[in-house]
């Protein structure tokens, strides 16, 4: 821990104070004739150096270089004070060497291990000390044990009054300073974590578009809407009454209250003016399903303060359920295998391990991404006789679950594990109780924003366009479908309360559908004499399977004694493929060894080409045979 109390120093007279500079200077094998005849002519000006900080800042920066570093000197031994607007024109980068033999050193290496223990690189930590411990240090004249909130506020209120007066951006030196609080949390030097970096706008400015008292309304009604709310609830509503709200008051400037809205006057115009209106998150405008959302939203909000008898609500139901546009209901967006397996290699890639192994996560497991990412340290729970689970925790349908995980899984949750940076518990985002979180990243929580660009760059490099996280959701799903998973074990895989989300995965590939359009087709055919086609139809290729090796074909291939076997990968491997070779009854003889052989050769070909295309059962399939055929040819020999 860094040192808890300070060295009583004593101000020495003017030529004492140079020969200890002098001293200093020898101690750390530097030091020249410029540098102490800077430091007498400083202090033939200023008998007493406390003088010097009374100066304007333009003349206090006026001084040279040797001039500086004696400055430097007497703030870092403590004979003078140092201030943030000159401390803040000055680089530390050689602070440790200044620091050496005084109170500072201690406080400083321990911080800038601490910052290296959160995960923060040398580079950030070094920047972090010089740039705000060191300075915040040497303007208090305090060890690093009593640094407070009230530091770093002061600190970042210069640094925003410098930027002010000069022009230059303040955000780098706030973004250490976050930074820093973050690294002071987790060394128990600071009672509270710092705030998020998203600055939450108060309601009153959500709302401040509205003209007039209408604005009031809105307003209380958001404050009520916080009780039962999230925040992210709450904002929503926020942009959606907000735009009701200036839509109205602008069409009609004398509008005081809710209970002055008319349908013809107010709500008709507004539902016809929605369609237009500009999506300010993009360009063009609002979406079918944006538009239903800000519909439902000012419905609600006359709906719901007429429930709690406001005497300002309307007279009557200004809104109906014909007014909601009707949404498009398009099937999950899920990946292809051969998307999904390429998309899964770039992640596994990555040089951004937490965040791609988060999206690897949410693929294994079904995830939704606030799910995903407020997982918690012991998240993982062994049942004996009954496997390995992940609990996910409360998440949008407010349901907690628990989810199966297979080996490979758990080895990628021990590497999350053993990457994330350690440090003191976090407020849950939900409940506000500190809670150890999975993903954590230089002391935060790991952020919705870096999940969606690192899966971004991944697609990008497998040239797959544009993903969404939610995207791999339905990837789980689906394959769960297609392995003939149960409707009600979905339900609980997925965390879904009703049916008839998970029907939406069903409907994808439903094999009841199947086998009913193939009779009736059947059926049809036969009534109207059709011939079959099926003994003149090739099955293959999906490629050209005459030019080339047929070992290289993207097909499901079986190297057979006489000959091989080509298959469609829908087609999956046939049941019978090489079963002779696999049954006990089966005999050869010595003049059959070269066939086996040569089917060895082709059979262990197959397997690496199963491996290169992902396909694991495959490749299990390929090496399985190989095994057999090597029972079988020692046999023949040995006979």
């Amino acid at each position: 821990m860094p040192r808890s109390t300070a060295k009583n120093n004593h101000i020495e007279p003017p030529l004492d104070l140079v020969g200890a500079y002098r001293t200093y200077l020898s101690s750390t094998h530097r030091g020249s004739e410029p540098y102490f005849s800077a430091a007498r002519t400083f202090m033939l000006r200023y008998s007493d150096p406390a003088k010097w900080s009374q100066e304007p800042l333009e003349r206090r920066l006026e001084e040279n270089s040797s001039t500086r570093a004696f400055i430097l000197y007497l703030m870092v031994t403590k004979r003078i004070r140092g201030d943030f607007p000159y401390l803040l024109e000055r680089k530390l980068a050689n602070i440790f060497v200044e620091v050496q033999g005084t109170d500072y050193e201690d406080d400083l290496r321990f911080f800038s291990a601490q910052a290296r223990k959160v995960g923060f690189s040398e580079r950030v930590s070094a920047a972090m000390t010089t740039s705000v411990i060191a300075k915040i240090l040497l303007r208090t004249q305090q060890p690093l044990t009593q640094i407070t909130s009230a530091d770093l506020e002061e600190f970042e209120t210069c640094c925003r009054a410098r930027e002010a007066q000069t022009g230059m951006s303040a955000r780098p030196l706030l973004v250490l300073s976050s930074s820093t609080r973050q690294v002071l949390f987790h060394a128990h030097l600071l009672a509270n974590p710092p705030l998020s970096r998203t600055q939450r706008v108060p309601l009153k400015d959500r709302v401040g578009a509205v003209n007039g008292p209408f604005a009031q309304f809105l307003l209380r009604y958001l404050e009520r809407k916080e009780v039962t709310c999230t925040r992210k609830t709450v904002s929503s509503l926020a942009t959606r009454l907000a735009h009701f709200g200036q839509f109205v008051t602008e069409a009609d400037p004398s509008l005081a209250s809710p209970a002055e809205l008319t349908r013809r006057s107010h709500i008709e115009p507004y539902l016809v003016s929605l369609p237009r209106s500009p999506n300010t998150k993009s360009s063009g405008t609002l979406s079918v399903a944006e538009q239903s959302r800000r519909v439902r939203a000012a419905g609600n909000f006359l709906r719901e303060i007429t429930e709690w008898g406001w005497p300002e609500a309307p007279p009557r139901q200004l809104f109906f359920r014909s007014d909601v546009p009707r949404l498009p209901r398009p099937l999950p967006r899920h990946l292809p295998p051969d998307a999904d397996r390429l998309l899964a290699q770039e992640l596994l890639a990555s040089d951004y391990r937490q965040a791609a192994d988060a999206l690897l996560l949410q693929r294994a497991c079904g995830l939704r991404i606030g799910e995903l990412l407020d997982l918690e340290l012991d998240c993982v729970h062994e049942i004996p006789e009954a496997g390995t689970w992940l609990k996910i925790p409360l998440g949008k349908m407010k349901t907690e679950r628990m989810v199966p995980l297979d080996p490979d899984t758990l080895a990628l949750v021990d590497r999350i594990i053993a990457e994330r940076s350690p440090g003191q518990p976090l407020a849950r985002p939900r409940t506000g109780k500190p809670a150890q979180f999975l993903f954590t990243h230089h002391g935060r929580r790991l952020g919705e924003s870096a999940v969606r660009l690192e899966l971004n760059r991944a697609a990008q490099a497998a040239g797959l366009g544009k993903i969404t996280p939610h995207q791999l959701r339905h990837t789980y799903a689906t394959a769960l479908i297609n392995a003939g998973v149960t409707l009600q074990s979905l339900m609980a895989l997925l965390g879904h309360v009703s049916a008839e989300m998970s029907l939406r995965y069903a409907s994808l590939f439903d094999s009841t559908v199947r086998t009913e359009y193939e009779r009736a087709l059947d059926l049809a055919k036969s009534r109207i004499g059709l011939p079959d086609l099926k003994e003149h139809r090739s099955l293959l290729p999906l490629s050209d399977v005459s030019v080339g090796s047929w070992h290289d074909t993207a097909t499901i291939k079986s190297r057979l004694a006489g000959g091989h076997c080509l298959r469609s990968p829908a087609q999956q491997a046939c049941q019978y493929a090489n079963i002779c070779e696999h049954c006990p009854s089966f005999r050869t003889e010595d003049s059959n060894l070269p066939v086996l052989e040569a089917q060895r050769k082709d059979a262990l070909i197959l397997a690496q080409d199963a491996k290169r295309r992902g396909w694991d059962s495959e490749v299990q399939r390929h090496e399985a045979l190989v095994t057999q055929l090597d029972l079988l040819i020692e046999r023949t020999r040995t006979a």
